[in-house]
């Protein structure tokens, strides 16, 4: 068995309380799916971006996750909660198997700074194995922005990549692209589900192992329920994508070492960059002085 049939589910939320109606989307995609064996929810679905819903590990809302996952007995990417461990909040994914177990938790490597503030930054690419079917990866919105991210999943092994994101800004049609590019250079599954809405723009999209659109949703509430054949990107990899580049071959098999991962190396371009943090508008014009022309 070679196939995982994924549903994801770009919901159009609203900061608050959301796990009812996630609750209720996983209950009625199984109900009208039945051969649905994961679902992937957006980043932040649970209860929007503010870190005034952060948690303790095991709180409300993983609660409720695995019992939704348990209830439809699928797998449940649950897109991510802000979880405060030892005082310090991470943007967190639960991935939760069909008995309600939590497999992993992957921490966003890379929170939307200086946006998403007192957000502390995971340090581990992550993936897991669905028995008898192939190994996935996660990632979470802005990761997707640095390329080293999915190349690491896909040297891990991952053949799918499930990638949460609450994107609501005009950059979403390049994030369209860097998730194109990201399925063809690493030729595997690329799954990108937004939010839609008030919380997101919608237009999640999956990719295949060569880059080709399978599908792309537009701004509102969607169900994408695709089957992904996981033989196909093993034979991509082997063969290439039509019988063209390997490129997870090449890659393992080029000889450069690339100046930026060596180690202690500096780049003095980088560091006349300046500090991370918000641009600013143009300063105020100074107040306009009044000459005063009483005669005296």
């Amino acid at each position: 068995m070679s196939h995982l049939a994924v549903a994801g589910l770009q919901l159009d939320l609203q900061a608050g309380d959301n796990l009812d109606r996630i609750a209720d989307e996983v209950a009625a995609t199984k109900r009208r799916l039945s051969w649905v064996d994961l679902v992937l929810i957006g980043e932040l679905s649970a209860y929007g971006p503010s870190v005034v819903h952060a948690q303790d590990p095991g709180g409300v809302a993983e609660t409720r996750l695995r019992a939704i996952a348990r209830d439809n007995r699928v797998w449940l990417v649950g897109g991510s909660i802000f979880e405060r461990v030892d005082g310090v909040i991470y943007n967190t994914c639960p991935v939760i198997d069909p008995n309600g177990e939590v497999v992993l938790k992957y921490r966003k490597i890379y929170p939307f700074r200086p946006y998403e503030a007192g957000v502390a930054a995971g340090a581990e690419c992550m993936v897991f194995d669905i028995p008898q079917v192939g190994r996935i990866g996660v990632s979470i919105c802005y990761d997707m922005w640095f390329p080293e991210t999915t190349r690491t999943l896909a040297w891990m092994g991952a053949e799918v990549i499930l990638h949460p994101g609450m994107t609501n800004t005009i950059d979403r049609d390049v994030e369209l692209a860097i998730a194109r590019a990201s399925a063809a250079q690493n030729q595997c599954y690329f799954v990108d589900v937004n939010l839609a809405g008030h919380l997101g723009n919608g237009r999640s999209a999956v990719f295949g192992p060569g880059g080709e659109v399978i599908y792309e949703a537009g701004s509102g509430r969607d169900i994408i329920a695709v089957e992904l054949d996981l033989a196909h990107v093993r034979r991509v990899r082997e063969r290439g994508w039509h019988g063209l580049g390997q490129v997870l071959k090449s890659y393992r098999d080029g000889p450069a070492s690339f100046p930026p991962y060596r180690e202690g190396a500096v780049s003095a371009s980088l560091a006349v960059l300046g500090p991370l943090e918000k641009p600013q508008g143009l300063a105020p014009p100074a107040p306009l002085k009044i000459q005063d022309q009483t005669e005296g």
